[in-house]
């Protein structure tokens, strides 16, 4: 009993100072081992085996510790190995051979077969028979009718303000409580070429119904990422009422052509370029951002642009032949999603 509290002269506990001597031990040859040599102590490299698996690794900031270590490794050996390839390629010169094309999403698609040449004897005839050959002959001037749904929200009546002022000869009228089927003839008989339907939801902007008049067709869009001009970062001023430039990218299959010319039917053919302004359609997988721009001449030889908004993105719904008919329409392609049914049994 008496030597389980047995101290020493200096009233230590002989087990603490065996402790410290065996914790000081390490400290005393590392330094004299550094003083001997004559150099500081390096950092020694983060060195994994093979099969090493962070994962293993139980205690959560250790894991954590070790897998920092891991990511400066990795970024450390591919800076190497660009610094290596660079010093190669300049050593061969001309004779270095090419770089690598970089894998992307869109590079890497499965080929579409639906994609046809412009170029083709038939896309010609359909385009030259459809229903907006009348447009692209000029032989009528768009005039647009935009509306929405029943008590529209100030959000969607904003938006709809903005659109008007993007596409040229568009009016803006609100719905009061007509059906789409009533509305359609008496647009007809005002000589309206278009008609454009913003539906909302829990007060914002979710859909889009495109119909060309008088015979079709009808394309139903979900719409998503709405951004007024007072959203917008470092927007330029109001739009002008020139009639803008208009971009179309990637409608490159037998439905993208159709979309395309409906788009392109909503705009004059003559774009006035004195007032600097584009309207851009860009298809980048089945999606169809919309930005409005106007550019900015910097100099001779640099051109800037600006964005005006308001801005939007598109997803086709369906496309039906004809005029609006929920009940008896035709549809040309509707959008299907595909269910995966786990089997429970």
């Amino acid at each position: 009993m008496a030597r389980s509290g047995e101290t020493g002269v200096g009233g230590e506990d002989r087990r603490g100072t065996k402790r410290k001597s065996l914790a000081d031990a390490p400290r005393e040859d590392s330094e004299d081992g550094a003083a001997g040599s004559g150099a500081p102590e390096q950092p020694r490299p983060a060195a994994f085996p093979p099969g090493f698996s962070i994962s293993e690794i139980k205690n959560k900031q250790r894991r954590h510790f070790m897998f920092v270590r891991w990511k400066q490794q990795q970024r450390k050996e591919k800076l190497a190995a660009k610094k290596k390839l660079k010093k190669e390629r300049e050593a061969l010169g001309d004779k270095a051979p090419p770089k690598p094309v970089p894998k992307t999403i869109e590079n890497q698609r499965v080929y579409d077969e639906t994609i046809v040449d412009p170029n083709d004897e038939e896309v010609a005839y359909d385009e030259a028979t459809d229903e907006f050959a009348s447009h692209f002959n000029r032989q009528t001037s768009p005039k647009i009718l935009i509306t929405t749904s029943d008590r529209p929200r100030g959000r969607t009546v904003r938006f709809c303000e903005q659109l008007s002022t993007v596409i040229p000869n568009s009016h803006v009228y609100y719905r009061r409580g007509l059906a789409l089927k009533r509305i359609i003839p008496q647009c007809i008989s005002r000589d309206f070429t278009d008609l454009i339907v913003i539906n909302e939801d829990r007060k914002i902007p979710n859909g889009l119904v495109l119909s060309h008049l008088p015979h079709g067709p009808t394309a139903h869009f979900r719409m998503s990422s709405v951004r007024l001009r007072k959203e917008i970062k470092r927007k330029g001023k109001e739009p002008t009422q020139h009639s803008p430039e208009v971009i179309l990218n990637n409608f490159t299959t037998r439905l993208g052509h159709s979309i395309g010319r409906m788009f392109a039917s909503l705009f004059p053919h003559d774009p006035q370029f004195i007032g600097r302004q584009v309207a851009t359609f860009h298809n980048q997988r089945d999606y169809i951002f919309f930005r409005f721009h106007r550019y900015l001449f910097k100099s001779e030889k640099k051109v800037g642009i600006q964005e005006l908004g308001p801005r939007f993105t598109l997803k086709l719904r369906s496309l039906q032949k004809g005029t609006f008919d929920s009940k008896y329409g035709e549809y040309e392609w509707v959008h299907k999603v595909c269910i995966r049914m786990s089997d429970t049994s």
